[in-house]
């Protein structure tokens, strides 16, 4: 790669919370290249407090619009161009996100080719990116898209940052949980998304309920938005005040979280993985339209899809789960192949 390359500035947005973790290992890699690399963030479900606590260098720009379809094209619409405008001062050559639609239709509006890296294959979007990146056990049939614009990593997300994860046990200390107790981390369904199914609302709903009987159990719950942390203060009151159920007021790594939990319950599919990435007990309330790293995952026995209500008191194990200190979580593969991809991309402009 020639130094005339690496004077070439890359665009990365991050438009959701996961994608902090996620871009943070690959803007350290691209940087330690000699690459200029401009961040975005979007203010939405803490994302800015993430980037914060990962002490990335960003820009804040545009907000979450709330459910309403209206509302969430309006919105992109809007962010699109507030990005436009101010990365066309920066003038970079190549925007890179995984699955930020503001960010390709910025892109398409400063004429720069963008790569959208994506691990659901049934997600919607209005914009279409100059190329698409994804795990190789998603087949490259399931996505509409030019065939050959259509570039594959070993692995799966999760395997991009979580080979550089290290534990941190004091975590349940700082929540005030005692060693002998079980620590369950739910996260609720992404009621907002576009694929959201109301049946993944009435699981968490039983889930808690479920949750709440046994004793020496504590529930760590992270709640997507403000709606959802008011929903549960009204609902489980009690749990709260009692300390049955924990909700963080503050920003909170979540693979730690995850690796001082004994199980993990998740409406989403990025927490989901990120506990079987690191080997622990994982249940799905997640009833949209389940993607094939999900389905990989559940065949392989390191993802139990809990459908139904009966599914809980059916399949869910409850038990101390021993923690390993030090342990190593796979390799970097992953994380070269994507950078590697990036870097093609960006010597062909």
């Amino acid at each position: 790669m020639n130094q005339f390359t690496k004077s070439k500035k890359i665009w990365i947005d991050l438009d959701n919370s996961p994608h902090v973790p996620f871009f943070t290992p690959i803007v350290h890699e691209l940087e330690g290249k000699g690459y200029t690399v401009l961040l975005t963030v979007r203010d939405c479900s803490q994302t800015c407090g993430l980037a914060d606590m990962f002490g990335l260098n960003y820009t804040r720009i545009g907000r979450h619009y709330g459910k309403s379809k209206p509302l969430k094209i309006a919105g992109t619409v809007y962010r699109a161009l507030q990005l436009a405008k101010e990365l066309g001062k920066e003038r970079p050559a190549i925007a890179v996100s995984h699955g930020s639609r503001a960010q390709m239709l910025a892109a398409l509006l400063l004429r720069i080719p963008s790569i959208t890296i994506m691990d659901y294959e049934h997600v919607k979007g209005f914009v279409k990116p100059t190329w698409v990146m994804m795990p190789e056990i998603i087949s490259t049939d399931s996505v509409k898209h030019n065939q050959q614009r259509i570039l594959k990593y070993p692995g799966i997300k999760e395997d991009v940052y979580v080979p550089s994860f290290k534990a941190d046990p004091k975590i349940r200390e700082k929540l005030g949980i005692k060693d002998d107790e079980l620590v369950v981390t739910i996260r609720p369904p992404a009621t907002e998304a576009h694929y959201h199914n109301p049946e993944s609302e009435a699981l968490f709903s039983e889930v808690l309920n479920f949750l709440s009987i046994p004793e020496n159990l504590r529930m760590i719950i992270l709640p997507r938005n403000d709606h959802q942390k008011e929903m549960i203060k009204n609902k489980w009151a009690r749990q709260l005040s009692s300390g049955r159920i924990i909700a963080p007021e503050q920003v909170v790594d979540g693979l730690n979280l995850l690796w001082n939990s004994d199980l993990v319950i998740s409406g989403g599919g990025t927490m989901n993985r990120e506990a079987a990435a690191l080997g622990i007990p994982v249940y799905s309330i997640f009833r949209g339209k389940i993607g094939a790293v999900d389905h990989y995952l559940s065949e392989k026995g390191k993802l139990v899809l809990l459908e139904k209500p009966e599914d809980i008191r059916k399949k869910l194990v409850i038990k101390k789960r021993q923690q390993t200190a030090g342990q190593e979580y796979g390799n970097n593969v992953a994380l070269k192949s994507v950078v590697g991809h990036i870097l093609k991309i960006l010597a062909k402009k």
